[in-house]
């Protein structure tokens, strides 16, 4: 069992400079990373592991806002470190590192307490949005991993009416609600329904609270599950 963040996720504040650890067994992507990380003012790499239990140790050591885990590492795999690091008090974001061919291990780190999912190959200016997200609690997951991630508890046509376990939000929850289902970001809401940032917070975080689910992950998981969203959102 994951331990959440006081007030969940979605309440973590900004830090004034985001702590990253990049756990990765290949020297070039951590490399890469910190690279493309580091070029940005207000985040920094304070840490580097090549094993899941080098990962687990350095969470310890730095207390880091995000991890990047990779999947597949020797000693012990990003998922397991994954669970191991959120047992640790006060638990960074945990932002899994996929490719195309690993959906059995997306779920797996869905259910371990990822809070976010990122392709390998994603462009640098997705890879320092998802970690600026992620530092704020607002996780951003790759729309065609969430497709693929929820395809299985997708629903062939859409309900006719609101699922009675999404009865308690309000429209525009909803609305917010098929947002996050395409994979957007807080800030990317708020500019498509033209709000701002501070009130697409409070939507999401209500959301969470009345479905009774534990982050945005989950709360898409349950919206295409009762087919309110379908596997092709948009």
């Amino acid at each position: 069992m994951t331990r959440p963040w006081p007030g969940g996720r979605e309440n973590r504040g900004v830090p004034e400079k985001i702590r990253v650890l990049v756990a990765d067994d290949q020297t070039l992507v951590r490399t890469g990373f910190r690279v493309i990380l580091e070029a940005e003012g207000d985040i920094e790499v304070v840490a580097e592991a090549d094993t899941g239990t080098e990962a687990v140790r350095q969470a310890a050591l730095t207390v880091p806002d995000v991890v990047l885990m990779d999947i597949r590492m020797p000693e012990m795999d990003g998922l397991a470190a994954t669970e191991e690091i959120l047992r640790q008090p006060d638990p960074p974001t945990i932002v899994v590192l996929t490719t195309f061919d690993q959906n059995e291990y997306v779920y797996r780190a869905l259910r371990a307490g990822a809070a976010g999912f990122l392709l390998k190959d994603a462009p640098s200016s997705r890879l320092i949005a998802a970690v600026r997200a992620a530092a704020t609690g607002d996780s951003l997951i790759e729309p065609s991993i969430t497709r693929r991630m929820v395809e299985r508890f997708a629903v062939a046509a859409p309900a006719a009416g609101p699922p009675p376990e999404l009865a308690a939000l309000t429209d525009r929850e909803r609305d917010v609600l098929r947002l996050i289902a395409r994979g957007l970001s807080n800030a990317e809401i708020a500019a498509e329904l033209v709000v701002a940032e501070t009130t697409v917070k409070t939507h999401v975080a209500r959301i969470l609270t009345k479905l009774g689910v534990r982050d945005r992950v989950q709360a898409v998981v349950l919206a295409y599950r009762t087919g309110f969203v379908t596997a092709r959102p948009g």
